[in-house]
């Protein structure tokens, strides 16, 4: 007979103890403030970095030295407005009504086209001049003698170069034009006349006092000689350059801004050429200049009256 045996029951294991949720919210709480100062930590130090592209146009820049003007003449007082670095100072006046400066008729040097030609020129000249002395110099040599050459087929013989009259005269005449350009351009330049350009303002006595008398003069022959046509009827200005020479006449008349009445331009032509011929030049002007513009506002007033004004 089988007998039950009763298996022994097996014994229960003791759970690990868990950790309070006081523990868990503890170490939460480290871990928490450990990433939180990290990421403070690493936002510092990208903020801090600062990237930079490179200025292209400062690394291709390059230095556009400094213009200098060689003038010459010298005044004692600095213009109040100076357009130019020169040795010296000088006021100028000029002879246009357009800003440049004078420049030498003389070729320049060699980064211009024409010096480049003018010496590219002699040189070619002076190779051939030398060239044509010393073929000149063998013939002289073998005149003497009449020998005959018997020529080696093993060695050729050596052949000087041969001189075309055709490059001899186009250097030449390539020189000769470069050179007749210059003189002309001297002569042009030493002729031309010295012209003072009298507009708002005239600050030197010896221009103000000529204006002033030449202003006296418009406005009492215009005055009495007021067109017919236009008393009580017409009025306004006009904008008008007189040229003057050293003797007093005049060169011409340029009407700059019309007054909209063919009638007062035509007038104010007439005007002038009615109180021509002015005073000859002062010697202290007559020195240094040999034509006088001036320009003026020609006002034909509700008055019958000329007035002229410096313009605005």
């Amino acid at each position: 007979m089988i007998k039950a045996v009763k298996a022994p029951k097996p014994r229960a294991r003791k759970a690990a103890p868990r950790p309070s949720a006081r523990a868990w919210a503890r170490h939460g709480s480290s871990a928490v403030t450990f990433a939180f100062g990290l990421s403070i930590l690493l936002h510092v130090v990208v903020l801090s970095l600062h990237f930079e592209f490179p200025d292209l146009k400062k690394a291709f820049k390059r230095d556009s030295g400094l213009e200098v003007v060689l003038v010459n003449a010298r005044h004692a007082r600095a213009p109040d407005k100076a357009e130019a670095l020169a040795q010296a100072n000088l006021d100028g006046g000029g002879n246009t009504d357009a800003k440049q400066m004078a420049s030498t008729p003389v070729p320049p040097k060699p980064q211009q086209k024409d010096g480049d030609q003018l010496m590219d020129a002699k040189r070619k000249v002076q190779e051939l001049e030398a060239a044509q002395r010393k073929l000149v110099a063998d013939a002289k040599k073998a005149r003497p003698t009449t020998q005959t050459v018997v020529k080696n087929s093993d060695a050729p013989a050596e052949t000087p170069r041969e001189l075309s009259a055709t490059e001899l005269m186009d250097s030449a005449a390539a020189i000769a034009r470069l050179e007749a350009k210059i003189d002309k351009n001297l002569n042009e330049y030493a002729k031309r006349p010295r012209k003072k350009f009298i507009g708002a303002r005239t600050k030197e006595y010896r221009f103000a006092q000529y204006v002033e008398d030449w202003r006296l003069k418009i406005e009492r022959v215009g005055t009495l000689n007021y067109p017919d046509s236009a008393r009580g009827k017409l009025y306004g200005s006009l904008l008008m350059s007189v040229v003057i020479r050293a003797d007093g006449s005049v060169e011409s008349i340029n009407i700059h801004r019309s007054s909209g009445h063919s009638v007062l331009d035509n007038a104010a032509r007439r005007i002038v050429e009615l109180a021509a011929p002015f005073s000859a030049f002062p010697a202290n002007i007559r020195k240094d200049t040999d034509i006088v513009e001036i320009t003026r506002t020609w006002s034909f007033t509700n008055a019958d009256a000329i007035e002229t004004s410096s313009p605005k």
